[in-house]
């Protein structure tokens, strides 16, 4: 199975930054309610391990998953990092307990939270550093202006938004160039395809959050298990795999804490599924 991720081809965000078209996202290498430890530590370290020797060199964290445990876990599992191994990560959320995400937006608040990202991981500048979300509570010029100001100085090297609406990407825009989008997306969550298409005109990478849900297809279990059953695989690829033929723009994250789960995703990167199947999971 080695750099089974391949198969998925590959996307290049910003002009000059290319990896494969299958990543793995990092939330679910932390405790219950993305929150503390993880329950099996040398499992998720496992886990890291094996994306890479997979093939996988993209991976999605935040310093909201824990808070802080994800980007320490991939620091101490990883580094010395793979030379074409890039490390997207996110600031804009606080945490004060499990399952609590509370936006911060202020400009002094996502500066600490990028150097403290970067001194977590161990690097000196970040690949691709996401806006978590644009803060309601605080204008989003200032958002826009201080992911600006880290780019200028060089602790950036792309900046991506995530759970944003057309105009609230064209608004960025003015300010700062995107190269990504992360928002909900899936079989059965299609609220973002007019993002996505905008994404595919503008040439911005499109990464779906929650492309699978608890270990199924995220609410379709029906149509994508008729389609599994047929193909003897796991409604999980399918999922995969229907985003991967949704469009070249799109780079699926799927994430697990277990290395049998991740070898499951990751061998969806070579299901091919046929025009007979994409229009039966045609919801």
């Amino acid at each position: 199975m080695s750099s089974l991720a391949t198969s998925a081809g590959t996307i290049t965000l910003g002009g000059d930054l290319t990896v494969t078209r299958l990543g793995f996202g990092a939330m679910r290498i932390t405790g219950s309610g993305i929150w503390g430890p993880p329950k099996d530590r040398r499992e998720a370290k496992r886990v890291l391990h094996r994306a890479v020797e997979l093939g996988v060199n993209f991976i999605d964290t935040a310093d909201s998953y824990g808070p802080n445990v994800s980007e320490e876990l991939i620091r101490e599992e990883l580094f010395p990092y793979p030379p074409d191994l890039v490390i997207a990560t996110k600031g804009g959320f606080e945490r004060t307990g499990p399952g609590i995400w509370v936006e911060n937006g202020r400009p002094d608040y996502i500066r600490s939270a990028c150097d403290a990202s970067l001194k977590r991981l161990g690097i000196e500048r970040i690949d691709l550093y996401q806006l978590h979300r644009i803060d309601p509570k605080v204008p989003a010029l200032e958002q826009f202006e201080v992911l600006r100001d880290l780019q200028r100085e060089g602790k950036i090297r792309h900046i991506g938004l995530s759970e944003v609406s057309v105009a609230d990407i064209e608004s960025a825009r003015k300010v700062i160039p995107i190269v990504s989008v992360q928002n909900r997306y899936s079989a059965s969550y299609l609220k973002w395809d007019d993002v996505l298409k905008y994404c595919e005109k503008e040439k911005i990478a499109f990464i779906p959050w929650r492309p699978i849900d608890g270990g199924g297809v995220d609410g379709v279990p029906d149509a994508f298990m008729r389609v599994a059953t047929r193909k003897n695989v796991s409604p999980v690829q399918v999922g995969i795999a229907w985003l991967l033929a949704r469009s070249p723009w799109i780079l699926p994250i799927p994430g697990t804490s277990s290395v049998a789960h991740l070898e499951e995703n990751i061998a969806a990167a070579e299901l091919k599924l046929s025009e007979e199947d994409l229009r039966a999971l045609d919801l």
